[in-house]
């Protein structure tokens, strides 16, 4: 009897073929390739921690819109300096637990645009400029879409952009000006009809600096890790009690001081001959 021959496919079938998916190492991540050895995108996620900052710093823009319906001024502007400090967090939290992305950056972006492009706007039209007609809205209007231009530009200048500077006025320290100037009005029993010009002044200076190549300086160079005289910390200390006593007062001399130093730093920049722009000529890679 004939032994019986098991027919073969023509054609060799496997489920899982050999290099069907092959992991390859990028960086610090390990992706997946096809067949055709083109990589696979890993998943993109969203990091909570530092979303979150950037959350709690939208609401207390939202939250400075709202009391300034409700005529309530102070806590308005209180509400758009908490925005500031919690959005000076939310960057360094994303650096210290490696958790950057590409949606936390425009979140951010976002973010930024309400806290301290819209909100700064309407408080100080619905505190002082509302009385000045055409006049106070287009300067409200004015600050709002430099600040606007201003988080556009950075975006797009980041990689070319002298770190140690900001181009213009940034969009956190012209809010907090606009709003220590409230601050201190209100501390100091003035309504803001009696101001209007002042307050529509120091919203064009604040919004129109933001816009300028006046470079700032923008305290990205010190680092926190390296071992400081004893005295830094008694002046960190000194600098506290000073805000303490007096909030409205100090905050808004600090940030007048640091919104009229860009200046001097342009006029230095100058006289000693050094190149006025910041934008280098080579593409820096490093972080934000």
């Amino acid at each position: 009897m004939s032994s019986f021959k098991k027919r073969q496919p023509k054609g060799s079938f496997k489920l899982f073929p050999r290099g069907a998916r092959k992991t390859k190492l990028v960086g610090n991540q390990s992706t997946q390739a096809d067949d055709l050895g083109s990589p696979v995108k890993p998943r993109r996620g969203i990091y909570l921690l530092p979303n979150a900052f950037t959350t709690a710093a939208l609401f207390c823009g939202f939250y400075a819109i709202v009391m300034a319906m409700t005529q309530r001024f102070e806590h308005a502007a209180l509400a758009i300096f908490v925005a500031m400090v919690l959005d000076s967090l939310d960057g360094r939290v994303a650096r210290m637990t490696n958790t950057q992305s590409e949606f936390g950056a425009q979140y951010d972006s976002l973010s930024d645009m309400i806290s301290f492009g819209a909100a700064p706007a309407l408080v100080v039209f619905e505190w002082s400029l509302k009385g000045m007609g055409k006049l106070g809205w287009l300067a409200a209007f004015v600050y709002c879409a430099c600040a606007a231009l201003r988080l556009a530009r950075f975006n797009t200048n980041i990689a070319v952009v002298d770190k140690k500077y900001f181009q213009g006025l940034p969009s956190p320290a012209a809010a907090a000006l606009v709003a220590g100037f409230i601050l201190l009005m209100d501390d100091l029993h003035f309504k803001g009809a009696e101001l209007s010009w002042s307050a529509w002044s120091i919203t064009l200076f604040a919004g129109l600096t933001m816009v300028t190549n006046v470079p700032f300086y923008s305290f990205k160079d010190v680092n926190m890790r390296k071992s400081v005289p004893f005295v830094a910390p008694f002046l960190i200390l000194l600098g506290y009690v000073a805000i303490v006593s007096d909030p409205p007062r100090v905050l808004f001399g600090l940030f007048v001081l640091y919104g009229l130093s860009g200046y001097a730093v342009l006029l230095w920049r100058w006289r000693s001959g050094r190149p006025i722009s910041i934008v280098q000529t080579t593409i820096d890679h490093g972080e934000k």
